[in-house]
């Protein structure tokens, strides 16, 4: 679109289903790397792909003729389809319904690269559960604790 400027800068978060830990190092980071490529192939810009064995944080430049929607449902599909057809679980992989998304500015890219980056040493400090809590604290998000991502039982 001729004349149309944007910097929509989003970090989405979203679960393995009963938030099982099963991505393993060993894979992860081909992983990682399918979910940035279906990222790009959306028209939109990955910054970052990182996680650890049950969740995964995406930072991405969003297009604005790009829904959020839309854009996790391809990519939660296709890396999900991904997993199964290489075989790099002992059991049928699927991703828990649902995701969160959280918008920032360009003076926070580096902050957030950094925060997604060091995801293993973050998580021996604190877990999932108090992270995703803590990101719809801080950003004013009502939710349902029905449909919260509770740790794995």
């Amino acid at each position: 679109m001729a004349n149309t400027y944007h910097q929509i800068y989003l970090q989405i978060v979203f679960a393995v289903k009963y938030r099982a830990a099963v991505i393993d190092k060993s894979w992860s980071n081909r992983l990682y790397g399918v979910i940035g490529n279906l990222i790009n192939e959306a028209n939109c810009k990955t910054i970052i792909v990182n996680g650890v064995e049950d969740h995964v944080h995406c930072f991405l430049g969003l297009k604005p003729v790009v829904s959020v929607s839309e854009l996790m449902k391809t990519v939660k599909a296709k890396s999900s389809k991904y997993i199964n057809d290489h075989s790099l679980t002992s059991e049928r992989f699927e991703w828990q319904e649902g995701y969160g998304v959280f918008s920032y500015s360009q003076s926070q890219v580096d902050r957030v690269y950094k925060y997604i980056q060091n995801q293993e040493a973050h998580h021996k400090k604190q877990t999932f559960l108090d992270e995703y809590l803590s990101f719809l604290k801080q950003f004013n998000v009502e939710y349902d604790d029905r449909y919260i991502f509770h740790e794995p039982i």
